[in-house]
This record gives structure tokens, C-alpha cells and sequence, in this order.
């Protein structure tokens, strides 16, 4: 089992429902689709590097990250985080922090509501 976050580089959403929106289209346009690679943004490879860093990539996948390396989520905009449900709720804290410190948008897909 998985809890899953949903990070991008963009305006903040005005309320959960635009999120809501914003998320299922970056995610569509970047993570969907086979047909073009697009490679992180700068913003979201730092911070997932930064991410990492606290909580590194788990290649047999028994700690944090359910589908490791994190930065295979990533692309364009997006980093899309799924991690083991165990740790989710201590590094779900951190990831939104981060994720605000660095002028991004946090968003549960879960809970469908924008963090913090």
C-alpha cells in the first residue's frame, strides 16, 4: 500500500478543486504520456534532490519509497512521490515543507487538498 504526493513548479492553485484539476493535467502531459520524454525542471530536480537527501532512494523498496528512484517520477513540472504508507505521514510533513520552502505546490491526490 501507497499514499502518494503530487509536487509541481507553477502558480498556486486557488482553491482544492483547481488543484485537483492542475494535478490530473501535468500529470497527464508529463507522466502519462510514452510518446516524448521531457526531463525535470530545474526547480523539481533540486528538490528532489533535496528530498532524497533526507530520505534517500530504497532500491528494494523496504524504507521510504515505493517505486525508487524518486527523480523516474519526475518530468517537466511534476514530481509525482509515491511512498511506502508506513512513513507516510512523517515524510509527507517534510516533503510539503520542503515543497513550500521552495516555491512549489503540494498536493494530495489522496485527500484531493493542496498542503499546507
Amino acid at each position: 500500500m501507497s499514499y502518494d504526493l503530487a509536487v509541481w513548479d507553477g502558480d498556486r492553485p486557488l482553491n482544492n478543486h483547481q488543484a485537483g484539476s492542475t494535478c490530473d493535467e501535468l500529470y497527464e502531459r508529463y507522466l502519462e504520456s510514452d510518446d516524448v520524454v521531457v526531463p525535470p525542471a530545474p526547480g523539481i530536480t533540486a528538490y528532489v534532490e533535496a528530498l532524497v537527501a533526507r530520505y534517500p532512494d530504497d532500491v528494494d523498496r523496504s524504507v521510504v519509497w515505493a517505486s525508487p528512484p524518486v527523480i523516474e517520477e519526475a518530468s517537466g513540472q511534476i514530481v509525482y512521490l509515491v511512498m511506502r504508507y508506513g512513513k507516510a505521514e512523517e515524510v509527507s510533513q517534510y516533503a510539503a515543507s520542503l515543497a513550500r520552502e521552495r516555491g512549489l505546490t503540494c498536493f494530495d491526490p489522496q485527500g484531493e487538498c493542496l498542503l499546507p
